[in-house]
């Protein structure tokens, strides 16, 4: 099969699609597939995937306007047999709505968590406006593709009838997981993008509860975001006690982040997946995260906790967590690590993404991960 995946770009390693996107183009290259990624700006190559960046214009807060990627969607469409577009709201994005249909290929839209109502209530009057643009690229999609069943039920909520693929992003399991030496302080740990929507305020209004309970932990916050954002979330944590911002890690350090850290933490409002979730436990950690991401698959693996994110059950969750003596934490860290070995895997993943793309297209039974 001939497949083209189109994304805005993958050039921060720490943004969910810019690992998740990648790495599917290069399971399913592994399993025989001719594989191209279309993209404004890549930081890096994709093993087995032909990589075409094309030229853009800068529209200013990471927007790039580019013909070139809208003929190489159009040419995409006339020889692949799937173009695979993720996430909407960018210009990247709306080319396929118009350059697919009709054409020879399959188009699949992954909204990539761009559909919850409260990512529609971000920015509203802009997505009002483009709507007429972008909404071509779900409602003409032969398959969309949604990670978590939260995600499915965006999508039907918004009154989309076409197939949907409920398809989790994989997660690639570290082999060395030999703890730095142990320092005075247990850690829990935030990484992930710092914005609005992973509810930091919530977090640090949650420790300032917890840290005088608590003297034997910090709270490390790791990660990139824009400066005025990132100012308001020190602004929060420079009067409490024990808390630092390290900016962004990226490879062997963040690793080493998750395997210095006692316990992980995600209070996001929303959350198609939580990218940052799979890596933490896939290193050993137990993970607090708010119910806006979909991981209730924490209580039944027993390898964490999923709450409401509001200050109080959070608070207390994590107050509960950081009561556990250190062989306990470690238990559920090993449970989570488990899990994601066993259900996580690129290559599984690639493999129903397959399937669900052979039965988009008429050549297939549907899969029992399709919801038609």
């Amino acid at each position: 099969m001939q497949i083209a995946h189109v994304v805005p770009h993958v050039g921060a390693e720490a943004a969910g699609p810019s690992y998740s996107v990648p790495r599917l183009c290069e399971a399913q290259a592994v399993l025989g597939h001719a594989v191209s990624l279309l993209t404004l700006a890549a930081g890096r190559e994709v093993p087995g995937v032909a990589v075409e960046v094309s030229p853009s214009v800068s529209l200013g807060r990471g927007y790039g306007l580019s013909a070139g990627l809208h003929c190489a969607v159009g040419r995409a469409a006339r020889a692949a047999d799937v173009v695979h577009n993720h996430s909407l709201w960018e210009p990247a994005n709306i080319s396929p709505g118009f350059a697919v249909p009709g054409r020879r290929a399959l188009l699949v839209t992954s909204p990539r968590g761009t559909l919850s109502a409260w990512a529609l209530s971000r920015s509203a009057g802009r997505k009002r406006l483009l709507r007429p643009l972008q909404w071509p690229a779900l409602t003409r999609a032969g398959l969309l593709h949604a990670t978590s069943a939260a995600e499915l039920a965006d999508i039907r909520r918004l009154g989309l009838r076409a197939p949907v693929a409920v398809i989790a992003n994989g997660i690639d399991m570290p082999a060395d997981l030999a703890p730095p030496p142990p320092g005075p302080l247990r850690t829990l740990l935030f990484l992930g993008r710092l914005h609005p929507v992973k509810a930091l305020d919530r977090l640090l209004a949650a420790w300032a509860r917890l840290a005088p309970r608590h003297p034997d932990w910090e709270l490390r916050i790791v990660g990139p975001g824009e400066p005025d954002h990132v100012a308001a979330v020190d602004r929060l944590a420079r009067p409490l006690p024990r808390v630092t911002l390290s900016g962004p890690l990226y490879g062997a350090d963040k690793s080493a982040a998750y395997r210095s850290a006692s316990l992980f933490v995600l209070p996001s409002h929303s959350e198609n997946f939580g990218m940052a979730v799979a890596e933490a436990l896939a290193h050993g950690l137990p993970a607090v995260v708010g119910r806006g991401a979909p991981w209730s698959g924490l209580v039944t693996e027993r390898a964490g906790w999923w709450v409401s994110n509001e200050v109080e059950p959070l608070a207390a969750a994590l107050d509960e967590a950081m009561r556990l003596p250190a062989p306990e934490l470690a238990a559920m860290g090993a449970r989570g690590r488990a899990w994601m070995a066993r259900d996580f895997g690129w290559e599984g993943i690639a493999e129903r993404m397959l399937a669900a793309y052979r039965y988009a297209r008429g050549e297939a039974p549907r899969p029992d991960w399709v919801d038609a």
